[in-house]
């Protein structure tokens, strides 16, 4: 029996939309090609998730590949990419009622330690059962160890949990730790079809 729900943020609750803040910031297609590259494909976007970097560091370490040009535009990429962190529509009304029909309500979600600026003007912290970030614990989803680390810091049983995520490769992660899992496409009433289902 399905007794919590597990979320992850970006594209499940927040839009992370990297073309949102390029289109923003950027005033040419090669200067966005180059940004996109450098700082939402490069490995300093893991880092920050993996807690290896802070969210403010990464501007001078991504700078080193990007030339001077482009540098105003890369750091207000890199200081201001939150801004496309708004509310999915309906996500604000989806986690009411995950917890008005009593399941327990859980974030677990690959994210730097911007997080906790962004995401309160969400819902709350307080509003959920339990929220566990990546950056926190030195570990990123899929590992099967943030999994298990998520399991044992709420005491929770893998097997009463369904995750949501909108990539496929956490939610098999998920599973492969004992999880319930569902790949999100935005269609919030499926996720309590599965629930159901899984009861």
């Amino acid at each position: 029996m399905i007794r919590n729900v597990v979320l992850d943020m970006g594209n499940v609750l927040l839009d992370f939309n990297p073309e949102f803040v390029l289109n923003e910031f950027c005033s040419s297609g090669e200067e966005k090609a180059v940004i996109r590259k450098e700082l939402f494909e490069g490995p300093e976007w893991w880092m920050g998730d993996r807690g290896d970097i802070k969210d403010k560091d990464r501007f001078d370490l991504v700078k080193v590949r990007v030339p001077e040009k482009y540098h105003k535009a890369l750091r207000n990429c890199a200081d201001h990419w939150d801004i496309c962190m708004k509310p999915l529509k309906g996500a604000e009304e989806f986690c009411k009622r995950v917890k008005n029909e009593g399941y327990g309500i859980f974030v677990l979600s690959n994210a730097s330690d911007l997080f906790y600026e962004y995401f309160p003007k969400f819902l709350p912290l307080s509003f959920f059962d339990g929220v566990f970030v990546s950056s926190d614990y030195l570990m990123l989803k899929p590992e099967l160890k943030i999994y298990n680390r998520f399991l044992e810091k709420f005491g929770l049983k893998a097997d009463e949990c369904l995750f949501v995520d909108d990539r496929e490769e956490n939610v098999m992660g998920a599973i492969k730790a004992g999880m319930n899992g569902f790949c999100f496409k935005g269609d919030y009433d499926a996720v309590f079809e599965s629930c159901g289902n899984l009861t």
